[in-house]
């Protein structure tokens, strides 16, 4: 057995004995993703057999135990829809098993490509091709689950879904923000003022991107996974997002500085909205807006990140070595502003 952080392998062991079928200990647990979000460990038992165990970051269990409760319920729903998941296979909410709730899930086998070295070496130029097209195509089919026939029709609010994203993230730009930023005062106006028609609302993924999915040998997707910000909404946020994200061989790059789908064989930008027009049927007119809405969104979101490391969530850091953090808010809301300039 080992143990780590957030595992108390004697309880733990005693509850996926008791509770998840075929599973018999001692088992070995492995971190796979960790930081400051939900904390992934790969789980293996006495027979070699895999599992996958998801809980809270450490020091933050009461503001994450529904978090975990609702992963399992957007996992345990999707399992049984065309959304490829990993299937739920228990939940524990017991805090005297682990001191914070956690939930595991089946072992799916595949790839997860986050840099450009990982992308030329794990998938050929044919499979970058098919990964390109297969998470459109992913993407279009959560946009496309029957909200009924999965039970999460009450997974959050049907209308308003910009309206209230703007308002929260804005709030959370004024309560963090290092200096003042013009820009992203402007964009947020400029965004409040022409809110499109949101239309029937759909699950919307919230953090949709390549490395947020687990592709085979052949590029296609055969898991969606990180559903811990997952809402329903409008489902053009997840496009939008997804243009921030990506950046082709041919594009001109993102204030996002992920760079493994520059790999020859990947599709530009443009090549996937069409793809996702052509797959979902929806009108795609206004895309410009939902591509400002995601840089205005991430200039918050880094500006909380480079405002916390700061002040010291990382211990001491010299502020010039965090320098590209806010050269990076910097640059998502000049993108931001250039989109708003191209639909005003």
């Amino acid at each position: 057995m080992s143990d780590h952080a957030g595992i108390d392998v004697t309880n733990v062991t005693a509850w996926l004995d008791a509770h998840i079928e075929g599973a018999r200990g001692p088992y070995t647990f492995g971190l796979i993703a960790g930081g400051h979000s939900n904390l992934t460990f790969g789980v293996q038992d006495a027979a070699d057999n895999h599992f996958v165990l998801r809980r809270p970051p450490l020091g933050h269990v009461l503001a994450s135990a529904h978090d975990m409760s609702r992963e399992h319920r957007i996992i345990s729903g999707l399992q049984n829809s065309s959304v490829p998941v990993a299937p739920a296979l228990g939940f524990c909410d017991d805090l005297d098993v682990n001191g914070a709730p956690f939930y595991v899930m089946s072992y799916v086998d595949g790839n997860v490509v986050h840099d450009l070295d990982e992308a030329r070496s794990t998938l050929s130029v044919e499979a970058r091709d098919n990964a390109s097209r297969s998470l459109v195509d992913t993407m279009a089919t959560i946009h496309s689950v029957d909200l009924d026939a999965t039970g999460l029709t009450d997974l959050g609010r049907h209308e308003g879904y910009i309206a209230r994203q703007l308002k929260r993230w804005y709030s959370q730009w004024n309560q963090g923000k290092t200096r003042e930023l013009e820009a992203v005062d402007r964009v947020h106006a400029a965004l409040a003022a022409r809110i499109p028609d949101q239309g029937p609302a759909t699950i919307v993924h919230g953090d949709y991107r390549l490395d947020n999915c687990m592709v085979d040998d052949n590029g296609n997707v055969v898991a969606v996974l990180d559903w811990e910000i997952c809402t329903l909404g409008d489902p053009l946020a997840d496009l939008g997002l997804l243009q921030v994200y990506w950046t082709g061989p041919d594009d001109e790059a993102s204030a996002w500085d992920g760079i493994a789908t520059t790999a020859d064989g990947f599709w530009n930008r443009a090549d996937l909205v069409a793809r996702y027009a052509e797959v979902s049927g929806r009108d795609i007119s206004q895309l410009d807006f939902y591509v400002a809405f995601a840089y205005w969104k991430l200039a918050c979101i880094l500006e909380g990140v480079y405002g916390r490391y700061l002040g010291g969530a990382l211990g001491d850091q010299d502020p010039a070595d965090l320098e590209p953090f806010k050269l990076q808010v910097d640059a998502a809301a000049a993108k931001a502003e250039q989109y708003v300039e191209q639909f005003t």
